[in-house]
């Protein structure tokens, strides 16, 4: 700014100015604080998802306690298994398709191993 401009949006007086000035200050404190939360946030999300461990491609779901049901098998990544599964090979899958191992239809686990 120029001495011969007039400014009318900013106070008149060396003491007001100085408040807006710190005020400014501050505000620009929490913007960069701000800022570099989410960039915080950002890096641990990219570091989250790289930590992810890649879909099996084939899951066999198990039951818990005495009674528990049969296993089921599934193709990985499908919602139809429930929360006790493990991962296994195409060829422990097919074998558990051989040995009796029900397979999932909604997934379509038999015809994706040829056993239909």
């Amino acid at each position: 700014m120029t001495k011969d401009r007039n400014v009318r949006d900013l106070p008149p007086d060396t003491d007001r100015l100085r408040v807006l000035e710190l005020w400014l200050q501050l505000s620009l404190q929490r913007v960069r604080d701000r800022i570099a939360d989410l960039e915080r946030q950002e890096a641990e999300h990219r570091r989250g998802l790289a930590a992810v461990p890649p879909v099996p491609d084939w899951v066999v779901e198990t039951g818990i306690g005495a009674d528990r049901p049969r296993p089921y098998l599934h193709v990985g990544g499908r919602h139809m298994a429930g929360k006790r599964v493990h991962a296994v090979t195409r060829e422990v899958a097919a074998r558990a398709a051989t040995d009796g191992v029900e397979a999932c239809s909604h997934c379509g686990a038999a015809a994706a191993l040829g056993i239909t």
